[in-house]
C-alpha cells in the first residue's frame, strides 16, 4: 500500500492539474494518515482546513451513504482542524472568546462553542474537548480560529497550536457495537453522548468522543503524532465489516436534516448566532466575552430554517421569493432519500417569517418550484437518535419509489 507521501501525490496531483512534487503541497493540501483506505475508491477531494476532504468515492452514490449511514454505519476520514489550547490561563482564553461559560465543561466532556467577532457576527462553530484542567481541544470548522485566539491571549499563560491531530468518525446505529469491538477490553464507562475518554485501540492510546456531524448515533477518534494510525483504521475496518462499513464521502443531507450548520455556506461573518437559529449557545450572563456588548442589542429573532422541495433539489443562493419578491438565500441544499424530497437550510430575509411560509425556489434543473420552510431539525427534534435514547432505523423505498 501507498505510505502518505504517495497519498500525497497521487490525492493532489490531479487536483491541481500540475506536474509538481508533493512538497509543493504539503503545507496547504495534507492528507489524512488512513487516506489509503479511500483511494482504492477512486476519491475526488476538496480542500477543508488545508487538508484533503473526499467529496465522492466509487464505492456508493450519495444515497447509499446516506442509507448505510441511517441503517447500519459509516467510516469517515474528516478534515477537521483541532486546535490545542494548553496552559493555567487556557480557560480563562477561551472564556474570552467562545459565547458559552467554559467552565462548565468538565474534564472528559465536550461542548459546542463559537466565537465571535466584536460585532456579533460569527467567526467558527466547533465542539471543544476538555482533556485536563488545562489542556482542550477545539475541532474546528473549516477556516482557521488559532492566529484568532493568539490574538486575544495577551498577558496570559497559554499556549495555542496545531497539535497534528487527525480525526475519524464511525457513525450510524451500529456505531457502538463497532467501537465494543474495536477497542481493547471494555469500552469507556460512563460513555453518553458528548462524553470523551481515553482507550486503547489496537495498542494504541487514543481519544474518542461521543460526537460527530450526522445527528446519528457515533463516535469520533482522535490520531495523535505518535500513534500509528494504520494499526487503528485496520481494527476499525474489521470491526465494522461485520456490519457492512466501509469509508464513505462526505455527505449532506443527514446533516441538513438534522440542521448542523456548515461554517461558511450557512453561516459568515454578517450573520449572528441569533440569525443563525443559534441563541441558546449563546450565554449573556457570563463575564465579558468577544461580541457580548453587539450581541446584547442585536436582533434576536431566528432567519435560518429548513425547507422542503417537492421533485427538486434547491439551488445554492438568493434564488427564494416570495410572492415574487426576493426573500432570503439558499444555504445548503440536497436530495434526502427518506423524506423523498429536496431538502436546504435557509436564511430568510422577513424574521417574522417561520416555518409553514411558502416560498419559490429555483432548483438544480432551472426549474422554480414551490417549498415550504420547516424547523430544525427537520425531525428527531429532542435529538435522542445521536443520545442513544431513540433506535431509528427507516425503511428504505423500494426501486423508483418516489420523487
Amino acid at each position: 500500500m501507498p505510505d502518505r507521501t504517495d497519498a500525497v501525490r497521487f490525492a493532489v496531483l490531479p487536483l491541481a492539474g500540475k506536474t509538481a512534487g508533493p512538497n509543493e503541497f504539503a503545507g496547504t493540501m495534507a492528507p489524512h494518515p488512513l487516506v489509503y483506505q479511500e483511494l482504492a475508491h477512486d476519491p475526488e477531494y476538496t480542500v477543508y482546513n488545508r487538508r484533503l476532504t473526499a467529496m465522492r468515492m466509487s464505492n456508493g452514490s450519495a444515497e447509499d451513504a446516506y442509507w448505510t449511514l441511517r441503517r447500519r454505519a459509516i467510516l469517515r476520514h474528516t478534515g477537521e482542524l483541532p486546535i490545542e489550547i494548553r496552559g493555567p490561563d487556557a480557560e480563562r482564553l477561551l472564556n474570552r472568546v467562545f459565547t458559552r461559560d467554559v467552565s462548565k465543561t468538565r474534564v472528559g466532556r465536550c461542548s459546542y462553542q463559537i466565537a465571535c467577532y466584536a460585532d456579533g457576527g460569527m467567526i467558527l462553530d466547533g465542539v471543544l474537548v476538555r482533556l485536563a484542567e488545562d489542556r482542550f481541544w477545539y475541532g474546528q470548522a473549516d477556516g482557521d480560529l488559532s492566529d484568532w485566539l493568539r490574538a486575544h491571549a495577551r498577558a496570559l499563560e497559554v499556549e495555542v497550536f496545531d497539535p497534528e491531530v487527525w480525526v475519524s468518525q464511525v457513525q450510524g446505529p451500529d456505531s457502538l457495537r463497532i467501537l465494543e469491538a474495536a477497542v481493547d477490553g471494555d469500552v469507556p464507562d460512563p460513555f453518553r453522548y458528548f462524553d470523551a475518554a481515553r482507550a486503547a485501540i489496537a495498542g494504541q492510546r487514543v481519544v474518542v468522543t461521543r460526537t460527530g456531524f450526522t445527528n446519528e448515533l457515533g463516535w469520533e477518534v482522535y490520531f495523535e503524532p505518535d500513534t500509528d494510525a494504520r494499526a487503528v483504521g485496520e481494527r476499525l475496518l474489521e470491526a465494522g465489516r461485520p456490519y457492512g462499513m466501509t469509508p464513505v464521502a462526505v455527505g449532506g443531507a443527514r446533516r441538513i436534516e438534522a440542521g448542523l450548520l456548515n461554517a461558511g455556506s450557512d453561516f459568515d461573518r454578517t450573520v449572528t448566532p441569533f440569525a443563525a437559529g443559534l441563541g441558546g449557545m449563546v450565554d449573556l450572563d457570563k463575564p465579558e466575552f468577544i461580541g457580548k456588548a453587539a450581541l446584547q442589542d442585536r436582533d434576536r429573532r431566528r432567519r435560518t430554517w429548513g425547507l422542503r422541495v417537492a421533485g427538486g433539489v434547491a439551488r445554492i443562493g438568493c434564488g427564494l421569493s416570495r410572492d415574487g419578491k426576493p426573500a432570503g438565500r439558499v444555504c445548503s441544499s440536497a436530495w434526502s432519500p427518506f423524506q423523498r424530497c429536496g431538502v436546504a437550510i435557509v436564511r430568510l430575509d422577513d424574521p417574522e417569517a417561520g416555518p409553514g411560509t411558502v416560498v419559490d425556489v429555483v432548483c438544480h434543473d432551472a426549474q422554480v418550484r414551490p417549498a415550504e420552510t420547516c424547523g430544525l431539525p427537520m425531525y428527531d427534534r429532542r435529538r435522542r437518535i445521536p443520545k442513544g435514547e431513540l433506535v431509528d432505523i427507516p425503511e428504505k423505498p423500494a426501486p423508483g419509489e418516489g420523487g
